[in-house]
């Protein structure tokens, strides 16, 4: 998931990767098109310089290490112990040998092609103990390996004053790199090849010279400075960790403790008008004398907690509908547990989303509402609206859909969690409990992007002993939630696996649902750097709907692309033609707009209904007020 510019000593906002002259036969993997690699000028060599610790606080530091280690294993092995450790990591450890097996399988069949590629390594390294040699005399070198500038991990100037840790930084990005075009020239199939890269990503992630005390200055430096402080500091905080995650390590991404539901997030005004086992409907009080006709129902993630659209004032999307003169109601799903574990997908459009309409109806006078669906919301809300195009049911006249995938075809790197063995793992784990735990999907959203959100993290936590900042979004991103034994085996195999929704095979209470029936106009958002859903995904996706199409491509990620806020935006949007033929080609012949994709959404909202009546007070018809916003359901923790 790239989001608001972290400190310092936080996690770098992109991914970085490294580019290598590689001669032949391994042609050199193709950059980012927006980045360009360059040599980096390297001043004289200079030794690794700092004074001598205290040696007495050191020694006494050293000891409350390992007193701090032995409450952190004590943490880890107690679920041993009870017999709840989950099998996910040997699974993933499995299939990760598996399929790098393939690769290497590829590369050795071929006794060539095997010294051709170990002839491409040796030759670099070669290269760079001549570079680092001619350096070691103050010879000013160019670097055999062409490190991206914003790679943060290496940011120390010691990375490349000093020889010795210079060397390490090179030749991790060699090795990195080599390992990355075995995969890009292994002839195996795309899934093979797809999943390799991920397992690369996640292992040159781990291995990088920046994760360990012994081959990284800034954490020689901070540990020498601090006598070792911090080393007892970061076990603390990994103890803590790893008992918060019951056996595995929580990765604290923020300081929770600034921030309070309906105090600093998910502040904007209004009322819970609705309950029943799956979910809270919020009504939105309004901040303007008339509003629109027609009210807004937003359909959030299940997986997540809706207040990402409402984290505070200055970007909250609720609170600028509201604004807009919009009478909005949100659904807050459940954190489900045991007694919600027969609670199937029809369950979440019937008990749900058709639901929430017949209360919008009821709190407002008004049959016809328009819909936002969010990511995994998007999905439930446009099967919801296959199901009612199927049974005649209009009561949706528009549809606003968020990083959605109904084809996964394309569907990223959440798909390597996601094949036949993994799901029936992952139901056997469900069938114990009645739910998925909410940090088994956490831990894969976070693997999408390794360097930033788990091994940044890792540095700076509990080697640096630096505690987290204050931040809203990733305090969200770290509020997890379960997931339904019934409804998240439908949607995995239904989606991921077989893709059934797209190619006119999906059946919900008996009826076989198309989504070209779907003709109501629909706004279509993807986000040019999705991880979860991405762009060409969602492009594929929107050619299959019945009616009207506004496909919309937002700079940045799943979150930051969509939270891009109308008075302070960060990034543009491009527009074109309805969605044919190539993602590639769409994009080309795009237009690219300055500023937020809410100005143009909320333009085109007016004019689907442009209607307006006197504003609305939640609870003044016939649905009462339950609580005050954001509600008791958001409150639950996994």
């Amino acid at each position: 998931m790239p989001v608001k510019k972290p400190p310092s000593h936080g996690p770098a906002p992109l991914e970085s990767t490294t580019q290598v002259a590689t001669p032949a036969p391994l042609a050199a993997a193709p950059s980012h098109p927006s980045v360009a690699l360059v040599p980096t000028p390297q001043p004289a060599a200079k030794p690794f310089e700092t004074p001598l610790p205290n040696f007495e606080l050191l020694s006494a530091n050293l000891a409350r290490l390992v007193e701090e280690g032995g409450k952190a294993a004590a943490a880890y092995l107690r679920p041993v112990e009870e017999g709840k450790v989950s099998a996910q990591l040997s699974d993933s450890v499995a299939d990760a040998a598996k399929t790098l097996g393939k690769i290497a399988e590829y590369w050795m069949s071929d006794p060539e092609r095997a010294v051709k590629a170990q002839s491409a390594l040796a030759t670099n390294f070669i290269a760079l103990w001549d570079t680092t040699l001619r350096r070691m005399t103050g010879e000013k070198k160019e670097d055999v390996a062409l490190s991206e500038p914003g790679d943060r991990r290496f940011s120390d100037p010691l990375w490349r004053e000093n020889p010795v840790f210079d060397f390490l930084r090179q030749a991790y990005g060699l090795t990195t790199n080599w390992a990355n075009q075995l995969v890009a020239n292994a002839e195996v199939d795309r899934d093979t090849r797809d999943r390799a890269n991920f397992y690369v990503r996640q292992i040159s992630g781990a291995m990088s010279p920046s994760n360990f005390l012994a081959t990284n200055p800034e954490l020689l430096r901070t540990t020498i400075q601090e006598n070792g402080e911090n080393l007892v500091r970061g076990m603390r905080m990994m103890a803590e960790d790893i008992e918060a995650g019951h056996g595995s390590l929580k990765i604290r991404q923020g300081d929770a403790s600034k921030f309070k539901l309906g105090v600093n997030m998910a502040t904007t005004p209004g009322k819970v008008v609705f309950r029943n086992d799956l979910f809270e409907l919020i009504q939105y009080a309004p901040s303007t004398e008339t509003v629109f006709k027609r009210p807004l129902l937003i359909v959030p993630p299940w997986i997540n907690k809706f207040y990402v659209l409402d984290l505070n004032p200055e970007k909250s999307f609720v609170r600028w509908c509201v604004a807009q003169g919009l009478t909005v109601f949100v659904i807050s799903w459940v954190n489900p547990d045991a007694r919600q574990a027969e609670k199937s997908f029809d369950a979440y459009m019937r008990e749900g989303i058709l639901t929430a309409i017949d209360a919008v109806e009821r709190a407002t006078g008004e049959r016809q509402v328009s819909a936002i669906g969010y990511c995994v919301g998007g999905t439930l809300l446009s099967i919801t609206l296959a199901y009612m195009a199927a049974t005649g049911d209009d009561r949706v006249s528009s549809a606003t859909l968020l990083t959605t995938q109904v084809d996964f075809t394309d569907a990223g790197d959440l798909k390597h969690f996601v094949d036949a063995e993994r799901v029936n793992a992952i139901e056997a784990r469900m069938d114990q409990l009645g739910y998925l735990d909410g940090s088994e999907m956490a831990n894969a959203f976070n693997m999408l992007r390794p360097n930033d959100l788990i091994w940044s993290y890792v540095v700076n936590n509990y080697i640096k002993g630096v505690e987290p900042p204050p931040f809203d979004l990733l305090v969200w991103n770290s509020d997890s939630t379960r997931m339904p034994k019934a409804n998240h085996s439908f949607y995995l195999r239904n989606c991921y696996i077989e893709n059934n929704f797209s190619r006119g095979l999906l059946e919900i209470l008996g009826t076989r649902l198309n989504l070209a029936d779907v003709k109501i106009p629909v706004y279509n958002l993807a986000t040019r750097e999705d991880h979860i859903a991405p762009a060409r995904s969602v492009f594929t996706g929107a050619k299959l709907f019945g009616g009207e199409m506004r496909y919309v491509l937002s700079g940045s990620g799943h979150i930051a692309g969509v939270v891009n806020p109308a008075g302070k935006p960060k990034y543009q949007y491009w527009l074109g033609e309805r969605p044919t033929g190539a993602f590639e080609d769409w994009l080309a012949k795009a237009t690219e707009h300055p500023g937020t994709w809410w100005n143009d959404w909320i333009d085109w909202m007016k004019a689907q209904a442009p209607e307006m009546t006197a504003a609305r007070e939640p609870g003044d018809r016939a649905l009462q007020a339950l609580c005050d916003a954001p509600g008791e359901y958001v409150r639950e923790k996994a």
